[in-house]
């Protein structure tokens, strides 16, 4: 390969959207007019429920797409997991600040409708709302020929939640000496899709039907799998108190993610030999050839959200995970540094 493959030459460039974050910032902060608690780079909204009357609690927002998991999904006709997707992705944002989904709205929009597909992505977002007790709100459909590519479709989603102030997350106490907790995913969950493709179907010239020996599943399977949803097993622990903060691993990998959650002067060292990436990242990697460094910062590689917590309490948090039905690894821990993440 005369180029080393990553995710900007993919179609994908993260620098340039943080770039455009940078420009915009100043215009959003001055909306917020004392109604927001903390800025713009969390994983969901604050906004402040002194303002409506809620003194005690902290709506807390966030909104997401599929993005070009889309593309596969049209490819085999499969459209019913992307609306799963989006409401799985939405609710593990607003987990990461300890909030609980109030209610969900989506929007769908290609060059041409068709009822089944549209159909088949709000009845899969509908059956995850009510598996975890938020509401399908409402919604938008959307026909634009010429914006969107023939037979290609667009999912987004946004959501609402709600948490009390007391239980707001992350915790101010997060420090040297506390550990990372990561929970394994299934798959690539939402991000990560175009630098896939064009490892395993572009550079590698594999096709869809083709059955992974390792897995069992056909590469559409395996790509397609559902974003975990979190929810139901983090609840309980976040009611204990001993949970300090929440990273879910979505774009950005584990670089951009991690410090989200931690102060300026710290830094989360990961321990890649805690756990094995699925068959599907390693095969993109070798397709692809993909430097490592650009795989921890493009795709989950098996972790799907990271939680922080003092050693003390470590142990009987993992118990609880597995007792919960998730794969718990404890991945790492906080030391002093420079708001970043080291992988070794």
């Amino acid at each position: 390969m005369d180029e080393q493959l990553t995710y900007s030459r993919a179609g994908v460039d993260i620098d340039e959207q943080n770039r455009a974050v940078r420009a915009f910032l100043p215009a959003v902060r001055e909306t917020h007019e004392g109604k927001v608690l903390g800025g713009p780079g969390t994983f969901g909204g604050l906004f402040d429920g002194n303002v409506i009357g809620l003194p005690q609690s902290v709506l807390v927002s966030s909104m997401d797409g599929v993005g070009t998991k889309t593309v596969l999904a049209a490819m085999v006709g499969s459209f019913a997991g992307l609306g799963k997707d989006i409401v799985g992705h939405c609710i593990n944002d607003i987990l990461c600040h300890g909030a609980r989904p109030l209610f969900f709205l989506d929007y769908f929009a290609a060059s041409k409708l068709k009822a089944e597909a549209v159909a088949e992505v709000v009845v899969g977002a509908a059956e995850v709302c009510k598996a975890h007790g938020c509401v399908l709100i409402g919604g938008e459909i959307a026909e634009m020929p010429s914006v969107y590519a023939e037979g290609q479709v667009d999912v987004v989603g946004a959501i609402v939640g709600i948490v009390e102030k007391e239980r707001l997350l992350p915790k101010q106490d997060v420090g040297p000496g506390d550990l990372l907790i990561g929970l394994a995913s299934d798959g690539l969950h939402t991000n990560g899709y175009s630098l896939a493709r064009k490892a395993l179907l572009e550079v590698g010239g594999l096709s869809l039907d083709q059955t992974m020996e390792e897995t069992g599943r056909t590469l559409a399977e395996e790509l397609l799998r559902p974003h975990r949803c979190y929810l139901q097993s983090l609840a309980p622990l976040l009611d204990s108190g001993t949970v300090k903060a929440i990273s879910h691993i979505t774009g950005g990998g584990f670089y951009e993610n991690l410090p989200r959650v931690f102060g300026t002067n710290l830094r989360a060292v990961v321990e890649k030999k805690q756990w094995v990436p699925p068959p599907i990242f390693q095969l993109i990697q070798r397709l692809g050839e993909v430097e490592e460094r650009e795989m921890y910062r493009t795709f989950n590689m098996g972790i799907g959200m990271v939680l922080i917590a003092g050693s003390e309490h470590t142990p009987a948090l993992v118990d609880r995970l597995r007792e919960a039905g998730e794969t718990p690894y404890v991945i790492g821990e906080i030391t002093q540094g420079g708001h970043d993440v080291t992988i070794v």
